[in-house]
């Protein structure tokens, strides 16, 4: 493998001589490669990118060219550093965006911004409102950016897409598995007529398409030493969407008490301090964009996504287990019990979640 690596990373323009090549991280979809240079020169990020998941490589490095580009010029006319605030990407030695091997994996790499701090968790308010700084300061430099972005995942976070894929799935049955589950089936029926007329308004232009993340945990953040923001990162899933998509997924992951697949249903429930801290930092950098339609939306987006993951875990369970990873045969049925768990507490919660969006936007 080191031998690969270093072809490989022969390919990419980067300064200096190359001293090791090592793995980082644990990552779920990219494998992922610390590129260390010798004496003063920079350190690189290098990835194998998931074919299997992002089917139009080209595209998604195009996405992420234009994005950083149009960030980078922000940062400058602001007076920052866009080699700090932004991630750089790093070209091949022949001018490209990736580079294929010989086995038709495609490569990409960045530019390693140093002296930074991540965190997996936001465990305290504060934390959560640098957070909601951080994906709001993200879309705001992006919010005059009108060029559409190449749609590298196709139906994502598409409700009519998901209930196309949800009939199939109960049509056809091809697990057995979904007399077992009728309660559960019971509880996105209820809420079908609902979740549609959200995306209607989304499909209508109601709710406007904007450059949107698509991947909001904190960890994709990067903090400077004294605890500020400095860039967002992991931009393989920027496209073009509802900024309200961006929300909805960083509530349900920062304000969730429990654990995504938590056992203890006790466990599961929306904190109200995360849910306002992360809003308060999202909407002092998003106000002056959002419409009206957007901020109204704000709260029911937290539902509207968290009611995607009960629906699509219940989907994987019906047909088997195909898409998400599991442990044991009912590991997606325990997902789905903790996120419905988690959507009961933000419906019991929706009247508080839209008075404090009204609190902060005023």
């Amino acid at each position: 493998m080191k031998e690969t690596l270093a072809k490989i990373g022969k390919a990419f323009a980067f300064e200096g001589t190359i001293k090791e090549i090592r793995p980082l991280g644990e990552g779920l979809i990219n494998d992922t490669f610390f590129v260390e240079t010798e004496g003063d020169s920079p350190n690189y990020i290098l990835q194998r990118k998931n074919k299997n998941i992002f089917k139009d490589i080209p595209s998604m490095m195009d996405n992420i060219f234009r994005v950083t580009t149009h960030l980078k010029n922000k940062i400058t006319a602001q007076g920052g550093d866009p080699l700090r605030e932004a991630l750089t990407v790093t070209p091949t030695t022949d001018g490209k965006l990736y580079f294929k091997d010989e086995e038709n994996e495609c490569w990409a790499a960045c530019l390693f911004i140093e002296d930074t701090i991540t965190y997996q968790y936001a465990d305290s308010p504060e934390l959560a409102t640098q957070g909601g700084k951080g994906i709001g300061k993200f879309q705001a430099m992006l919010s005059d950016m009108k060029e559409p972005l190449a749609d590298i995942l196709p139906g994502f976070h598409n409700m009519r897409f998901r209930f196309e894929q949800w009939d199939d799935v109960l049509k056809k049955d091809p697990a057995g598995r979904k007399a077992k589950v009728q309660e559960e089936i019971d509880w996105i029926e209820s809420r079908r007529e609902e979740m549609l007329g959200f995306w209607a308004k989304v499909e209508t232009g109601e709710i406007p398409t904007r450059v949107t993340h698509n991947d909001t945990k904190i960890s994709n953040i990067l903090f400077d030493k004294q605890g500020n923001v400095l860039c967002v990162i992991d931009l393989d899933t920027v496209l073009s969407s509802t900024c309200l998509n961006d929300y909805g997924d960083a509530i349900r992951s920062y304000a969730n008490a429990g654990k995504e697949d938590d056992e203890n249903l006790d466990n599961v429930y929306v904190k109200m301090d995360i849910f306002e801290g992360y809003t308060a930092g999202y909407l002092s950098e998003t106000k002056g964009f959002l419409t009206q339609s957007e901020i109204e939306n704000l709260a029911f987006s937290a539902k509207y996504i968290t009611f995607e993951q009960v629906l699509r875990f219940l989907m994987d369970y019906i047909d088997g287990d195909n898409y998400y990873k599991v442990k044991d045969d009912t590991h997606n049925l325990v997902r789905t019990h903790a996120q419905y768990k988690l959507l009961q507490s933000m419906e019991e919660n929706y009247d508080k979640m839209c008075a404090i969006v009204t609190k902060l936007v005023k």
